[in-house]
């Protein structure tokens, strides 16, 4: 970021989208903390930060516009035995992301690691994609905004925010894996009850 500017803000950014390991916690509020040492403004920070992330989100997009719900599909129904999933679930999930996608993409952008992903069943649902882009700008400004902020207002102590975003990350990839496991109990559940009928 030193070296790039702008620029390198937005190329870790747009990476950390395609690849959500890397924490743009850390990027954004280490950016927001070069605003008090370089020339860069946090208004120039955000705007470069945004624009990575609906990059990213947009690569991601076509990633599942690609697979689309049709491939989806036939991949399911030739390899789906291995995690027992049948086409037709491939067909509920779409039917709920055409239902609540909206909603999702918006929410999703504030909440590590499933901020990038959401883009993927976004494509592959179809959703309208200037919706898409609409409200994955909106949802990825207001976390950059506030992660900018943060950095630029804690100065020198912008490491100890990102310790604090880290129990805020690890916290949601608890309830992430939870939810996992629920749903997962939940679907073989009901199909063991559906197979007794």
């Amino acid at each position: 970021m030193d070296k790039f500017g702008y620029a390198g803000v937005f190329i870790l950014i747009a990476l950390e989208n395609l690849f959500p390991p890397i924490p743009s916690e850390v990027i954004l509020t280490f950016g927001g903390f070069m605003t008090i040492n370089t020339g860069m403004t946090i208004v120039g920070v955000i705007i470069a930060a945004t624009l990575g992330s609906v990059l990213g989100a947009v690569v991601l997009y076509g990633i599942g516009a690609w697979l689309h719900a049709d491939r989806l599909e036939r991949i399911v129904e030739r390899w789906g035995h291995i995690l027992r999933l049948k086409p037709e679930d491939v067909r509920k999930a779409d039917t709920w992301f055409d239902r609540y996608g909206p909603w999702a993409v918006l929410l999703c952008r504030l909440v590590p690691l499933v901020r990038s992903l959401i883009s993927i069943p976004a494509g592959i649902s179809g959703m309208n994609f200037p919706l898409f882009l609409l409200l994955t700008t909106i949802g990825s400004l207001v976390w950059n905004t506030v992660l900018v902020y943060v950095g630029a207002t804690v100065g020198a102590s912008w490491e100890t925010i990102v310790g604090y975003m880290d129990v805020y990350s690890n916290v949601v990839y608890v309830l992430l894996a939870v939810g996992v496991l629920g749903g997962v109990f939940w679907f073989y559940r009901s199909r063991l009850k559906a197979k007794r009928k």
